[in-house]
């Protein structure tokens, strides 16, 4: 009896525990400020960019809002890795929050805006040192990593960049 109830019990805590790995993105640079506008070339090359740095990460999961721009930014990766583009609403916020904290043991990437990804960031248990993304900051790079315990959930946060720098 004792080894079926030891059995139970690593059975639990085998099956409580995962780590997601989430990366977020800002669009890569876009021609305009209108919501239907595409990337320019630098922005194109960003986007290459980005699947260069990400194809070997094992994404399951590719969130973008239904913008052209963040959907471009996320194509050329889910192009090369056959994982297709899902769309989410850009706000509020909690829909992508509440979608990516349901997610267990899958490496997702969410591409998204610079007043909404330092938000999704947050929402998802990250504490970001910075405040806000400027209009001109385009290489941002954040990867959390959520382990859910059998007992606790903690959140690691790892900013980087990717691509050419932005200017400061």
């Amino acid at each position: 009896m004792r080894f079926f109830a030891f059995f139970i019990f690593l059975l639990f805590v085998s099956t409580a525990c995962s780590t997601t790995t989430v990366y977020i993105v800002r669009h890569a640079e876009k021609l305009n400020e209108t919501d239907t506008t595409d990337l320019t070339p630098a922005g194109y090359a960003r986007a290459a960019a980005l699947a260069e740095t990400l194809a070997d990460r094992g994404i399951d999961s590719i969130f973008s809002t239904p913008y052209y721009r963040t959907r471009q930014t996320a194509q050329a990766l889910a192009k090369q890795i056959g994982v297709p583009v899902t769309d989410y609403p850009a706000k509020p916020t909690e829909a992508i929050v509440n979608r990516v904290n349901a997610i267990r043991h899958k490496t997702v990437l969410v591409v998204g805006h610079s007043n909404t990804i330092l938000e999704i960031a947050r929402g998802l248990g990250a504490k970001p040192a910075m405040t806000k993304i400027e209009s001109g900051d385009f290489d941002n790079l954040f990867r959390l990593r959520i382990h859910h315990g059998p007992f606790r959930r903690s959140v690691t946060f790892l900013p980087s960049t990717y691509g050419q720098p932005t200017a400061p």
